[in-house]
């Protein structure tokens, strides 16, 4: 599953600094402001969408102040922010799949950049297709282990509406259909459990290995670019890491 890169995101965030908390929180504002504008409601009980991106929030620790806020001003008649969706995909080193998401005011700028990255970093950017194929859209929520019990936190979860369910070393992993993930990780929350992380997650059906010290250092560079990128919400990638 995406278990292993997606707890090295997971602890990266934890032990961010204060700049990078910053961008991260800048970000999911971004996603904020989109999810009302085509959800058309700031309420996240009549806007799934809203409800997804309000967990994720809550997750990286964005204060409820910034996010009513947030949804406040995107709701306001007189707001005239507006973000364009983008999606790229391309090939990073020995042929790894990865699928960059983003929200921009300019997609020419954001484009360039991200082919300059690929270019950088021993890839390239493909067409539209050419690697989506080989991923699955669910909602993913990461709960913290602690000393939980496994059969516990499944049926939890499971009756929260979820569809399916890991226990991981360090972690659970939740699954969910994409418009449920906002309303089951609202569930679990309110069952006191520790909700890492919660989002709609592109999961890959198949891994590629690195072995090439120099594909690995290249790939490492390549997400980091990517992910610090003001334009860029997610990366997504088939690299099985250790």
């Amino acid at each position: 599953m995406a278990g292993h890169s997606k707890w090295k995101n997971i602890q990266k965030t934890k032990g961010a600094a204060d700049a990078k908390r910053a961008k991260i929180f800048t970000k999911v504002a971004r996603e904020l402001i989109v999810a009302v504008k085509t959800g058309g409601s700031g309420d996240p009980n009549n806007n799934a969408r809203l409800a997804t991106v309000i967990a994720k929030a809550k997750a990286v620790n964005m204060p409820n102040d910034n996010i009513k806020r947030t949804i406040d001003k995107a709701a306001g008649a007189g707001n005239a922010e507006t973000f364009e969706s983008v999606i790229y995909e391309g090939y990073g080193p020995n042929g790894v799949a990865v699928i960059v998401e983003g929200l921009t005011d300019n997609r020419n700028r954001t484009a360039s950049e991200v082919r300059h990255y690929f270019d950088k970093f021993g890839g390239n950017l493909g067409a539209t297709g050419c690697v989506s194929w080989s991923f699955d859209r669910k909602g993913l929520i990461i709960i913290e282990r602690l000393d939980l019990d496994d059969d516990t936190v499944m049926m939890d979860a499971l009756e929260a509406g979820a569809s399916d369910f890991s226990a991981e070393e360090s972690c659970f992993e939740v699954y969910t259909e994409p418009e449920d993930c906002g309303f089951v990780a609202s569930k679990l929350s309110d069952l006191s459990y520790q909700v890492l992380s919660a989002q709609v997650e592109l999961l890959p059906q198949n891994y590629v290995k690195l072995t090439d010290d120099k594909d690995i250092q290249n790939m490492e560079k390549l997400i980091d670019h990517l992910e610090d990128n003001d334009d860029v919400q997610d990366v997504y990638h088939n690299w099985e890491q250790e």
